[in-house]
């Protein structure tokens, strides 16, 4: 399939409306497109509820044609909140929030749960028989709201049950945080997938400074692992400081000790040029010195050497392929001898 076809296809979409009379009054439109996979196969799927406040799906990174051009597939991010408190030196939310520094700055806005959930029943009813992982953790910390009243993931899991009789969707938590207590106590695997971003324990004292110690975060990915829940785990961005080898080893090693992670999702620091001109602290540029269509990257040969040696140490040490790379080229994908076609990485199925 050639790529005028697909951009073709990309680009076409239509207006759906609940013929359920009842609730057409109250729910968004839902948008749909046919997209076209890493393997060519076209497939209709969602493209946002309403305005895209709340569900949109991810396409800022077309198909791949060229060998420098980013692999990331289109998944749909559930934008229920805005901002984090943890303050991660490199943060892309310090430039796509640079009109609402207090969202960035440890008052993260969260949206009215009234609205997500008609946004949610929308999805549901107009999303036809193809089961969706719906990320939460892409423009917030998924476990932002857990110490609420209404804890998000308690309210989701309801939501979803009132709409999603047939139980087929599930919610992406991806976090830095330790506060699992609300997910231990709902047990709902069938619901959630749990996803944790770890780093190397020097890099995430240097420049996560706002986030729980990665020894804990380790510690509360073991809890809901043992409770049942798949886990995933991103160890994004891989920084080159000294000695890194020792040090994403030891990381490697901290984690197969407590759990077996479901997948391992491995990307290294990059930087758009809004994170750049709006990060507070930019002393992590100075690694970054090639360009890419996704910013500022490490330079290809680190970056080949970083990857190859997680991903040989997995496989060698503990029988272990079930490796992702994110915001990486189909270069890079292709020298480490990995098909980028059949990508298994954090944020899809």
């Amino acid at each position: 399939m050639g790529y005028r076809t697909i951009q073709t296809l990309l680009y076409g979409e239509e207006s759906l409306i609940s013929t359920d009379a009842k609730l057409k009054s109250d729910m968004p439109k839902v948008y749909r497109k046919t997209y076209v996979d890493f393997k060519g196969r076209a497939k209709s799927g969602i493209s946002r509820v309403g305005n895209g406040i709340i569900i949109c799906r991810f396409e800022k990174t077309p198909p791949p044609r060229n060998p420098k051009d980013v692999v990331c597939p289109h998944f749909l991010e559930l934008k229920w909140a805005n901002g984090c408190y943890f303050d991660c030196a490199w943060c892309y939310l310090q430039g796509t929030y640079r009109f609402h520094p207090e969202w960035k700055n440890g008052k993260p806005n969260i949206k009215d749960f009234n609205l997500i959930e008609k946004h949610i029943a929308a999805f549901v009813k107009n999303n036809g028989i193809e089961p969706e992982i719906l990320n939460s953790g892409e423009l917030s910390d998924s476990l932002l709201a857990e110490s609420r009243k209404t804890p998000f993931s308690r309210f989701i899991v309801n939501v979803l049950d009132k709409y999603d009789k047939d139980r087929k969707h599930k919610v992406l938590f991806l976090t830095k945080s330790i506060y699992v207590k609300n997910i231990l106590e709902i047990k709902r695997p069938d619901r959630i997938i749990m996803s944790f971003s770890l780093n190397a324990y020097p890099v995430a004292e240097r420049w996560e400074r706002g986030a729980p110690p990665v020894k804990e975060r380790i510690k509360a990915a073991k809890k809901v692992y043992d409770a049942g829940y798949t886990t995933r785990v991103r160890i994004d961005p891989m920084v080159p400081v000294d000695n890194w080898k020792e040090h994403y080893v030891e990381l490697i090693d901290d984690i197969f000790k407590n759990f077996k992670p479901e997948r391992i999702t491995i990307g290294s620091l990059r930087g758009l040029a809004s994170t750049i001109n709006n990060a507070k602290d930019r002393s992590w540029t100075v690694y970054l010195s090639e360009k890419s269509n996704w910013g500022k990257k490490i330079d290809f040969n680190t970056r080949y050497e970083m990857y190859s040696t997680v991903i040989n140490y997995l496989k060698e040490n503990y029988d272990y392929s079930r490796v992702a790379l994110c915001k990486e080229t189909m270069e890079m994908w292709e020298k480490l001898g990995l098909d980028w076609r059949d990508i298994k990485c954090n944020c899809v199925q």
